[in-house]
């Protein structure tokens, strides 16, 4: 009687971790604190879009198209609460993030996605780049996150985006606008 009772509850457990719905897309990187340093620019725009087949690094699944409003609406949370740019500066910047890649995983106990993004920080005085860099990040998530795959697989997604975002802004403390990467020697 013992056994046929263990036997149930793991068959009722096991169903209703089944039914459990993966955690929503969330790229809002956690633990963002004001930054020391303040990038002398204001921040126009930001735009976050997908690479065009020839620019790809990597798999680009279908139905990725709506994560580019996700990365942008927490790059630019990210930004407003690391308050590194100066609002009201004569200088203004848009910041342009172009998706190369973003490597899902399909099944497995531990899983792992990858993004690669490029990032650029253009002086839209005269077209310069400012600041440049393509930043690849994993998200993994172990078995003992959760029984059901599709719930560690969604995590995944959402931990890559979220350590991509949290790369580059810990490489926005190196900007100088002053010293551009690339600058456009035509409109100086």
């Amino acid at each position: 009687m013992r056994l046929f009772q263990l036997v149930c509850a793991l068959a009722i457990a096991i169903f209703a971790a089944g039914c459990a719905a993966p955690p929503p897309l969330n790229f809002s990187v956690p633990d963002v604190g004001v930054s020391s340093k303040k990038i002398d620019a204001e921040v126009k725009s930001i735009t976050v879009t997908l690479a065009r087949p020839d620019e790809k690094k990597g798999d680009m699944p279908m139905g990725i198209e709506g994560i580019t409003n996700f990365w942008k609406e927490s790059l630019q949370e990210s930004i407003d609460r690391m308050a590194i740019f100066k609002d009201e500066s004569k200088n203004k910047v848009s910041i342009q993030v172009k998706i190369l890649a973003f490597d899902i995983p399909t099944f497995g106990f531990e899983m792992t996605s990858k993004s690669i993004a490029r990032y650029e920080v253009i002086d839209r005085g005269n077209g310069g780049i400012i600041y440049t860099q393509e930043i690849a990040a994993n998200g993994v998530v172990p078995v003992s996150h959760a029984f059901v795959g599709a719930i560690r697989a969604r995590e995944s997604i959402n931990r890559a985006a979220q350590n991509n975002i949290k790369q580059f802004l810990q490489a926005l403390e190196t900007v100088d606008v002053n010293k551009p990467m690339f600058p456009n020697e035509k409109q100086e």
